[in-house]
């Protein structure tokens, strides 16, 4: 979807369409899915804070002040989601507690395994980056990190699933 599209649903949903408001979510569904996942690494748990996010979203999304930023804005949502789930739920995100790959994403498991070598710290900023293409900007901004912090965390998360893949 390109961003006249997203800012064109983005002001429908905000006019409480609920068509245009699924077709925003349906959009954004795997990339909250992977965002989701490398927080949480159990696939009940992001499939919980997704829910949660797309009901804020939705009671929310008067808030949103340019659409051009709802892909942030909802991201940010579903972080504060996943950290809430993780406050509750206090896990100790190893491999074991994954399921199975789920039918709509093949790749899960291996995503999973990587994700897994990799420092939780490191994991996120590495999603947003090379998974949907937030700029470092951006991500600095989310996490409320200085630029450089983000910087170096995408640099070690490379050498760490630079040796997972070494060793495998």
């Amino acid at each position: 979807m390109n961003g006249s599209e997203m800012k064109f649903l983005v002001k429908r949903a905000q006019r409480r369409d609920q068509e245009a408001f699924t077709e925003l979510m349906q959009s954004y569904r795997k990339d909250m899915y992977r965002t989701a996942i490398a927080i949480l690494m159990n696939e009940e748990d992001a499939a919980d804070a997704m829910q949660d996010t797309i009901l804020i979203c939705w009671e929310k999304l008067d808030t949103l002040r340019k659409a051009e930023y709802f892909k942030t804005w909802m991201t940010r949502i579903l972080i504060n989601q996943c950290y809430s789930i993780r406050r509750a739920y206090p896990a100790d995100g190893d491999l074991e507690h994954c399921e199975e790959p789920s039918v709509w994403d093949e790749y899960n498991l291996e995503l999973k395994e990587a994700y897994a070598s990799v420092e939780e710290r490191y994991r996120l900023p590495m999603e947003l980056y090379y998974s949907q293409g937030f700029k470092v900007r951006e991500i600095a901004q989310m996490l409320a990190l200085p630029l450089g912090t983000v910087k170096t965390r995408l640099a070690r998360g490379r050498k760490q699933i630079e040796a997972y893949y070494r060793d495998e």
